[in-house]
């Protein structure tokens, strides 16, 4: 797909594409398109893309879906208007957006990338897609419009790799070779990198990742990317924490093999964390940022972690494995430590987390946990304006008791409140002083079923709220 930002008619296009929103008198066009004389026969309730190739083609997008916001249904009808035009094999296609916010304009620029996204490098005979070009009408605001749909290709540049490191099987993306895609898209995109193996974790005590990766023949790995711009705003460093489970059998507590292949998605939160840091070194915003990658694989082997073994966390607190399944929240325990030592001021660990979390808001919403209410507001903010949802969670002390071990300060399992029990688990191991925020995308990293504007797999859910949220706090 191409996107060419023009500031009029060009009449190379072979076919036009239009907006339209339905009110009490029928469809009203939107963003200065002209309506087609049989828009009420082109659109109706039940049916956002229709083609009309009596003539000039129109396509034709309705806005629209219950419980999805304004701007979210402007992604969603990109999305499908692009996918129609593919079908259709029509391109260049003319969308006149003259009359259009920033706001919009960059909402329908997320719905046709959202659409040129296919996974498809496993299949022994490629699909052909035809190439359609976009040619997007601004008039005179062709300059802003131009820089800000440069901005928007960067973004969905580190959300389609996101999306492919997360679509890739467990056995060709151990943490060894997530080490590799991580240093080859650091020095593409000007970040340092430090990378420890288990030698280096043992050595220094970083024991999370070095218990839940013993069972694997791929041993655990900590990458701690740096990126830190001359003009960074003074007294801000944001680190982006991300749990990299690179596959989940569920350890010694082997999951249910039913539902098994979705832990390919296990690592979505370190994906996460590497794109995020990466475009926001490409995108050059003002703020130093690290991000730290836990990687390891929870596999069954002679060496694998028992339940009943005590560790001692990189902070000096024991713990008690009661459950080899809820590791992902063991090996955070690291990366939140050398977030500490690189001094962040605010902390984001991001982590598919807890199947509670899925049983709690489903798969089209993200929970949170925060420390601090200022900070809460500003991650709704930043995922209300990407169209990702985040809803914050109680850190409610009630049930850290739950936590407590006869022989060891902690345990990793605590009441049946299950997610706000790792979430206060984790906030065991928070740096003093950090402000903090945890999100469980457990639901929202991977679908089964077309959702919106994603296809069946990985979602890249939280790149784009996090670059958001370094946005405005470079601000």
């Amino acid at each position: 797909m191409k996107i060419s930002i023009v500031s009029g008619f060009t009449g190379k296009a072979v076919a036009d594409g239009a907006f339209f929103r339905k009110n009490a008198n029928g469809y009203l066009p939107l963003f200065g398109a002209e309506s087609p004389e049989d828009v009420d026969e082109l659109l109706n309730a039940d049916s956002t893309c229709v083609n009309n190739d009596t003539f000039h083609p129109c396509i034709c997008a309705s806005l629209g879906g219950r419980g999805i916001g304004y701007l979210d249904q402007l992604r969603v009808a990109a999305f499908k208007m692009a996918r129609l035009a593919e079908k259709k094999k029509l391109s260049p296609v003319f969308v006149p957006l003259a009359e259009s916010t920033a706001e919009e304009f960059k909402a329908i620029l997320d719905g046709l990338h959202f659409a040129s996204y296919h996974f498809e490098a496993y299949k022994s005979k490629k699909p052909e897609h035809f190439d359609v070009e976009f040619e997007i009408a601004v008039d005179e605001q062709i300059d802003a419009y131009k820089q800000l749909a440069e901005v928007t290709d960067i973004e969905h540049t580190y959300v389609s790799n996101t999306k492919n490191l997360v679509n890739t099987p467990g056995s060709d993306l151990t943490p060894e070779n997530f080490v590799e895609h991580a240093k080859a898209l650091a020095e593409i995109a000007g970040v340092s990198v430090k990378v420890r193996d288990v030698k280096a974790l043992k050595k220094e005590g970083f024991n999370g990742l070095v218990t839940v990766g013993k069972g694997s023949n791929t041993k655990p790995y900590m990458v701690t990317l740096s990126y830190s711009p001359a003009k960074a705003k003074k007294g801000t460093h944001l680190a982006i924490v991300g749990k990299g489970i690179t596959f989940d059998c569920g350890g010694l507590c082997l999951k249910q093999p039913k539902s098994m292949f979705e832990m390919v998605s296990d690592m979505s939160g370190a994906a996460a964390a590497l794109n995020t840091i990466c475009a926001i070194a490409e995108l050059k915003l003002p703020i130093k940022v690290t991000a730290v990658l836990c990687l390891a694989e929870n596999r069954i082997g002679p060496d694998a972690v028992l339940p009943g073994d005590i560790f001692t966390a990189k902070n000096g607190k024991t713990v008690f494995v009661d459950n080899t399944d809820a590791e992902g929240r063991l090996i955070l325990t690291d990366g939140l430590a050398e977030a500490g030592l690189c001094k962040a001021t605010h902390i984001v660990d991001v982590a598919t987390l807890t199947g509670a979390m899925v049983r709690a808001l489903g798969t089209a919403v993200s929970g949170f946990f925060c420390n601090d209410e200022g900070f809460a507001n500003e991650i709704k903010e930043a995922g209300d304006s990407t169209g990702e949802k985040f809803w914050e969670m109680p850190l409610e002390d009630e049930y850290a008791d739950a936590l407590k071990d006869k022989f060891a300060d902690l345990k990793n399992t605590g009441s049946e409140a299950g997610a706000i029990s790792a979430a206060l688990f984790l906030k065991e191991f928070v740096p003093e002083g950090a402000t903090w925020a945890h999100l469980d995308i457990a639901g929202t990293a991977f679908v089964t079923k077309q959702w919106k504007y994603n296809d069946y797999g990985a979602t890249g859910v939280g790149v784009r709220t996090l670059i958001e949220l370094a946005r405005n706090m470079a601000k």
